[in-house]
């Protein structure tokens, strides 16, 4: 099958496929095949959720990104989660891990695996988000980025796009360590237009001269390109088996991309490298030492969207009328602000700040399931009382 002609439809190929892997899951026989082919060890391995490492990467970034105790780190593409799960155990509780994936089911399969490692936002994050599009990231805000064989999935100006982003979010000094996959040479025809092959992380990769100029052009410098010697026909390895204890194929799960024609060698004609650049500090900068917000725009992309039907509304009035002269035993006020509530909290109300009330969401349950009304106070604020209700 052939490509799409618009950037949109390949866009929306390449997130069905990797819905489809993120659903299904990977093998995991083939996936560690892959994970200790391109540098990571069974100690990391072991250290992270199995559903976290699906054999879809061509590198290991985290060990090449030097991270530091309380460094906020963005992962673009972050899948299952193995390099935000890695890097979390890096930048320690104080630092914060973000990852974008365009695709939902992704994203789930992610926020799962962050909960049976009791991993919480702000700490660990995972945000769906399209990479082709202006990122849902403050600016100047990002210590280190990372990407592990995603860049080459998008079409040519979304990969344009995407390093002015990582230039936008980037603290002024901060890097990025990208692992992709690079041309060697210019692909045949019959390859740089097969469908299969693009989605296989084949048929998107750009020449080494075109990469870097997409880098420099984004604002990025110092740009160093490693070539990591992977053999990229690991990916393929699970075909060619006949033993049924090491094949994956013929499961439900995923085992690797098909390969373009017969005799197609992959380390002919792409190669895997892991890429540095670094956003340069300013005289303006700010000192090192400086706090900066938390790195998402809106705090609860961090959490599911709220998928419940419209609940009903009462004004602060109502509310103080309901206090002042009901009995409490049927009804219970529960204050999800923070730190803006002005004049303290509500009188009788229980706190529960809207922004981590999705975390608590089982045992608030088990708490107040008899509770004939549950009231989410929020003042003035844009949308935490109607959120946490949804929810």
């Amino acid at each position: 099958m052939s490509l799409p002609a618009s950037d949109d439809a390949v866009v929306q190929v390449v997130h069905d496929a990797y819905s489809v892997n993120a659903r299904t899951g990977a093998d995991p026989l083939y996936s560690n095949r892959v994970a200790e082919a391109f540098g990571y060890t069974q100690e990391e391995l072991q250290s992270i959720p199995g559903d976290a490492h699906m054999g879809l990467g061509c590198g290991n970034p985290v060990a090449g990104a030097s991270l530091h105790e309380g460094e906020t780190v963005l992962d673009l593409g972050s899948g299952g989660g193995i390099d935000i799960f890695l890097a979390a155990s890096k930048i320690g509780p104080n630092g914060q891990a973000i990852g974008l994936d365009v695709s939902s089911d992704m994203i789930k399969r992610a926020r799962r695996n962050a909960k049976n490692k009791n991993l919480r936002p702000p700490h660990v994050a995972f945000v769906q988000a399209g990479l082709t599009k202006t990122l849902p990231i403050a600016s100047n805000s990002i210590d280190c980025i990372l990407s592990n064989c995603v860049i080459n999935l998008l079409p040519l100006d979304g990969k344009a796009s995407l390093f002015k982003e990582m230039h936008r979010v980037l603290k002024p000094g901060g890097r990025l360590i990208v692992d992709d996959i690079i041309a060697k040479h210019i692909l045949p025809d019959d390859i740089r237009n097969n469908l299969a092959a693009y989605v296989g992380c084949i048929s998107g990769a750009i020449p080494i001269d075109q990469y870097r100029d997409l880098i420099i052009v984004a604002g990025l410098h110092d740009v160093v390109f490693a070539d990591t010697r992977g053999d990229l026909n690991v990916y393929y390895q699970a075909e060619k088996s006949t033993d049924p204890a090491s094949s994956c194929c013929g499961s439900t799960t995923s085992c690797g991309p098909p390969k373009p024609t017969a005799e197609f060698d992959a380390n002919k004609w792409i190669g895997s490298y892991q890429i540095y650049a670094i956003k340069q500090k300013t005289i303006s900068s700010q000192p090192e030492s400086a706090k900066f917000p938390s790195p998402l725009l809106n705090w609860w992309d961090a959490y599911p969207a709220v998928e419940s039907v419209a609940v009903p509304t009462m004004s602060n009035q109502d509310v103080a009328e309901l206090i002042r002269h009901s009995d409490r035993s049927h009804y219970a006020v529960i204050d999800v602000r923070r730190n803006d509530h002005a004049g303290g909290h509500v009188r009788g109300s229980f706190q529960y700040p809207a922004q981590t009330f999705y975390d608590d969401i089982d045992q608030f349950y088990e708490k107040f399931k008899g509770v004939e009304k549950v009231i989410f106070y929020c003042n003035s604020s844009k949308g935490r009382g109607p959120r946490c209700a949804g929810w």
